[in-house]
């Protein structure tokens, strides 16, 4: 007996509250530790290095988590290809968040030594392998409860969460630099972010437990449409589109953890812009992220994907280029246009992701490719940019050579996208 999907269908408010809510806690989780890299733990967990290598210490730890990713998307992907999307959301939420409370209660290198930062380094690879399996859950529970023409729209909430977790992450950040002292923040301020991820876990977890499966998904257990082993059938039919969508996906990550993190750190070390100045200026900038996250997905309902994308993505290989100058004049002003220039063409190619990705694939291993795509392409435009740009900054070529790195990432997203398909009007 079939059951029908349309039968007790969720609402668009729950479905947008469980998917929004679950990718702005998991993305909390992730960017407290990139506000936490740039700006205590080269102290905490690596003393003795002089700056530059104390960062790109800090960085590299906070480079782990995007090696594991990929591991995450494909682990959560077989097991959310094969008995649900649903289930799968709810113990990536659960990995990412202890995850995240433990390292709030790791003590630093003066306490335990050198165990300190191999622990570090552990956790930070379990927030990866968390964090790959909850984006692809949270962006086909929107697109494949979306109906026809919508799917743009429905999928713009998970393409929030990391906006919202981004400005709440920061915000705390922002409170405690200004009401704590630097040395109470590099002994245990940096901390509480951490440990208030628990609270955060447990709110997700209630919405997402009243979820129901998505009705793509139970049609295809009802049809008996599920792919014993989803990899292999994904890497065997459609492993050029998860190369293609990595490429594509790697704008939106450079142009983000530039400006995140690497321009935090340059910032306030060598601009000596104050702390609590870069974070307000970050913060303002990914309010212009979430809007131009929110207009794309719905122009690409109308306009479509691919078209919508081809365009940030154009602008974001010239703004590259623009970016740097902007920063190394210190004017305050003019260094917030550069980020909210950087995170606005973000969100512009961000938004649209959230169908595009999931469109791509079969529904046998979409969880999967989604997933695995959006993974491969955070190594290359994630954890890479940071250490590149740190690097560079230390050579002689200087800051000017991060804008053309940034640049070049664009290019190469471009490029894929060329060669890809429009999949708008696809159905699921």
């Amino acid at each position: 007996m079939t059951t029908s999907p349309q039968v007790a269908a969720p609402s668009r408010s729950r479905i947008a509250a469980a998917s929004l809510i679950g990718t702005a806690i998991e993305f909390y989780d992730f960017y407290i530790y990139g506000t936490a890299a740039a700006l205590v733990l080269n102290t905490a967990f690596f003393p003795g290095m002089d700056p530059v290598a104390g960062n790109l210490a800090a960085f590299s730890t906070f480079a782990v988590a995007f090696l594991s990713r990929p591991l995450g998307s494909a682990l959560f992907g077989h097991w959310g290809d094969r008995v649900g999307r649903k289930s799968m959301l709810v113990v990536s939420l659960l990995v990412m968040g202890l995850s995240t409370v433990a390292i709030g209660l790791l003590p630093g290198y003066a306490a335990i030594g050198v165990i300190a930062p191999v622990l570090l380094v552990l956790l930070r690879f379990t927030q990866g392998i968390g964090l790959g399996g909850e984006w692809g859950g949270a962006a086909l529970l929107a697109t494949e409860h979306a109906p026809p023409g919508r799917r743009g729209l429905y999928a713009m909430f998970p393409q929030l969460g990391p906006s919202a977790g981004f400005i709440v992450a920061n915000g705390l950040f922002l409170v405690l630099g200004a009401t704590l002292s630097d040395a109470q923040f590099g002994a245990w301020g940096w901390r509480l972010p951490f440990v208030a991820s628990l609270l955060l876990v447990i709110v997700g977890l209630y919405v997402r437990l009243k979820i129901s499966e998505t009705p793509v998904f139970q049609a295809a257990m009802d049809q008996h449409r599920i792919a014993k082993v989803p990899i292999a059938g994904l890497l065997r039919h459609q492993w050029r589109r998860v190369l293609l969508g990595a490429g594509a996906m790697t704008v939106a990550y450079t142009l983000f953890y530039t400006a995140t993190t690497y321009c935090l750190a340059y910032g306030t070390t060598a601009l000596k812009i104050p702390k609590t100045t870069m974070l307000g200026l970050t913060m303002a900038g990914v309010v212009f992220m979430a809007a131009g996250t929110v207009v794309s997905a719905m122009v690409s309902d109308r306009l479509g994907r691919r078209r919508t994308l081809l365009a940030g993505t154009g602008v974001a290989v010239v703004w590259g280029l623009v970016m740097f100058p902007l920063m190394e004049t210190g004017s305050v002003f003019l260094v917030g246009v550069a980020l909210a220039g950087a995170l606005g063409l973000m969100g512009l190619v961000f938004g649209p992701m959230g169908a595009y990705l999931p469109e791509l694939f079969k529904t046998q291993y979409r969880y999967s490719g989604a997933s695995v795509a959006y993974s491969l392409g955070g190594v290359l435009g994630g954890a890479v940019p940071p250490l590149v740009a740190t690097s560079l900054q230390g050579s002689g070529v200087g800051v000017m050579g991060v804008g053309a790195y940034v640049s070049a990432m664009a290019l190469l997203s471009l490029l894929c996208l060329l060669a890809l398909p429009e999949t708008g009007d696809d159905s699921l």
